[in-house]
């Protein structure tokens, strides 16, 4: 995915040399040759290529640039290419070289047309535009999927109790479908992400050649048409250099991994303390102690946002500082995005699979929900929704909480009547009665009364639930419309291209 200045003969590239389609002898041998070549990573793009050498060639041939003739010749020669795959290539330096050096030894010097009016800074820029363009579909759907999957679970479970933590401490009692969605939400605006991303993808940086433009009467706007891209990189020194685009990608990623390393992390701590328990297709067992079950795939998910974060890390050093315009140092620069597109969809798919296939005990859960007196927080605003100041009333309750022996998860009702006789010098009952202030101290009752706008209450979270379908349904529609924008982009590509073939 390199470039170079020098533009051989043609005819030069007839592999007797031991030149190709753009080294000439001088330049084509030594070991730089080897630790520059990115041919064998370029397999990923040898596709991409392709289709972005058949929309130039058209383009050049519908400009007057170069003629039919040599069009036909040019486009039968890549689909032989493409017929004999990337393994078949001839020794380069990197695909666009490799394709460019195999169409001319099946055609001949006019084989070298098809590179007129085009450097491979503007063709290697618009190929990984191209295939990463297919990644983000390939991931978006993933994430789309997934939020479908948590929404169907987090149906099942609007009351199935269970303890709610801060710092790892019992808190307050919420439901499973509450903490369910606490993971859509950042997944839905993860789909936000990526689809931003997919849009700056989405521009052409072809007819930008080296990064100054050309002299030929390119129709940029054709060539970004056929390929199915939504506009040009309007500016050429722009289109050839900047790869900003790969940071939005990889950094998307990246925070989507981070969302799934914490659902990873709950899900493997709720199975160590019997909240659930994860299903074989996602656990293993231990090589010398055949009872554990580990939820070893959660563990790897949880490895996975470090991967990710290494990538972004990595790219964002790689482009630091480098000067305008192009610098092969930009060779550097995909490797790291598309670790990021390998690991993080996968992971994500693990995930919400060990999630959605888990088995909640739920017995386990409506006991826990009220350990540590998790309803205090419930009892206090119980009295401040009677009139006493919510600090006097946290005092009130703090004083029990203070006192209660350990092993108990909650005082008795006289307990509380004794500590607001002390603080508020009156009894309790003068502000909640005993039947109020007994359901408030039940776990399942607290979780109802909690019933704000994405509150864990039943009703609340099934609004939650409601909106985020119609949420969900709308990024569905997003995704596949552009999808089937580039489809039917590359389906008049392929007719064009029948024409000449």
């Amino acid at each position: 995915m390199t470039d170079s200045e020098d533009t051989p003969e043609a005819g030069e590239a007839d592999g007797e040399t031991g030149g190709t389609a753009i080294r000439r002898d001088r330049f084509s041998g030594g070991p730089a040759r080897g630790f520059m070549s990115s041919l064998a990573a370029d397999e990923r793009i040898f596709a991409a290529d392709l289709q972005v050498d058949r929309a130039h060639v058209v383009m050049l041939a519908e400009q007057d640039i170069i003629d039919d003739e040599d069009a036909s010749a040019i486009l039968a020669a890549l689909d032989d290419v493409e017929a004999a795959g990337h393994g078949e290539l001839p020794d380069a330096e990197d695909v666009h070289e490799a394709i460019e050096t195999a169409v001319i030894q099946r055609v001949g010097p006019e084989g070298g047309r098809m590179h007129t009016a085009r450097s491979r800074n503007d063709e290697v820029a618009t190929c990984i535009r191209y295939r990463l363009r297919s990644d983000l579909f390939e991931a978006l759907e993933t994430v789309v999927g997934a939020r479908e999957q948590l929404l169907d679970a987090a149906a099942d479970h609007t009351e199935t109790v269970m303890p709610g933590f801060t710092h790892l401490q019992y808190a307050q009692p919420v439901t499973v479908a509450h903490w369910i969605l606490s993971y859509e939400g950042p997944l839905a605006r993860d789909t936000e992400r990526l689809l931003a991303a997919l849009d700056t993808t989405n521009q052409s940086p072809l007819g930008a050649a080296a990064f100054a433009g050309t002299p030929f009467d390119v129709d940029r706007e054709r060539t970004a048409e056929l390929l199915g891209f939504d506009s040009t990189v309007a500016n050429s020194m722009d289109a050839t250099s900047s790869r900003d685009f790969l940071v939005e990608t990889t950094s998307a990623l990246t925070t989507l991994a981070t969302t799934l390393s914490g659902m990873a992390e709950d899900l493997v701590v709720y199975s160590g303390r019997d909240y659930l328990e994860i299903s074989d297709d996602y656990a293993s067992t231990s090589s010398i102690m055949p009872q554990k079950k580990n939820p070893d795939t959660l563990e790897i998910v949880r490895a996975t946002a470090g991967e990710a974060q290494g990538a972004l890390q990595r790219l964002l050093t790689t482009l630091k500082g480098l000067p305008r315009s192009y610098n092969i140092d930009l060779q550097e620069a995909t490797p790291p995005a598309w670790t990021a597109v390998d690991a993080v969809p996968p992971a994500l798919e693990v995930a919400t699979g060990a999630l959605t296939t888990a088995e909640w005990h739920e017995d386990v859960l409506a006991d826990e929900a009220a350990a540590g007196f998790s309803t205090a927080t419930g009892v206090a605003d119980r009295l401040a929704m009677a009139g006493v100041p919510f600090r006097t009333a946290h005092e009130v309750v703090a004083a029990v909480a203070e006192d209660l022996e350990p092993g108990r998860d909650a005082p008795e009702i006289a307990e509380l009547e004794a500590a607001a006789e002390e603080i508020l010098g009156e009894p309790l009952t003068a502000y909640v009665d005993e039947e109020t202030l007994a359901a408030t101290l039940d776990p399942v009752e607290s979780v109802a009364m909690r019933d704000s706008a994405g509150g864990p209450a039943p009703d609340a979270v099934a609004d939650q639930i409601e909106g985020a379908r119609g949420r969900l349904s709308a990024d569905e529609s997003a995704v596949a419309d552009r999808r089937d924008a580039v489809a039917g982009a590359l389906d008049g590509l392929e007719s064009e291209v029948a024409d000449y073939v």
